[in-house]
């Protein structure tokens, strides 16, 4: 049996989706610079997903997913000063 491999990319070259026919799934989100922020896998329809940030030493460590939320909340926010609070608190 051929292993089919689908992969997708961002418009930065960043691979975001990976699927083969063995069922392994994965799914990448990135920031501005190209660090990965999101990954979420799936193996037999169990799912695990993990959330990233750089520390103050540039280092990559990971999160939860609210402080993650509370991070997207912030880069909305000082981004688009004219928000409304109900889109905030809907992140």
């Amino acid at each position: 049996m051929e292993n089919k491999v689908i992969k997708e990319y961002d418009e930065n070259n960043n691979l975001i989706h990976y699927k083969d026919a063995l069922g392994f799934e994965n799914w990448y989100k990135y920031d501005e610079n190209n660090r990965i922020i999101y990954y979420k896998f799936s193996v037999n329809s169990n799912n695990y997903e993990y959330w990233y940030k750089n520390d103050e030493n540039n280092e990559q460590i990971e999160i939860t997913h609210q402080e993650f939320k509370q991070i997207e909340r912030t880069k909305l926010y000082l981004n688009n000063k004219k928000i409304s609070r109900f889109e905030l608190m809907d992140i």
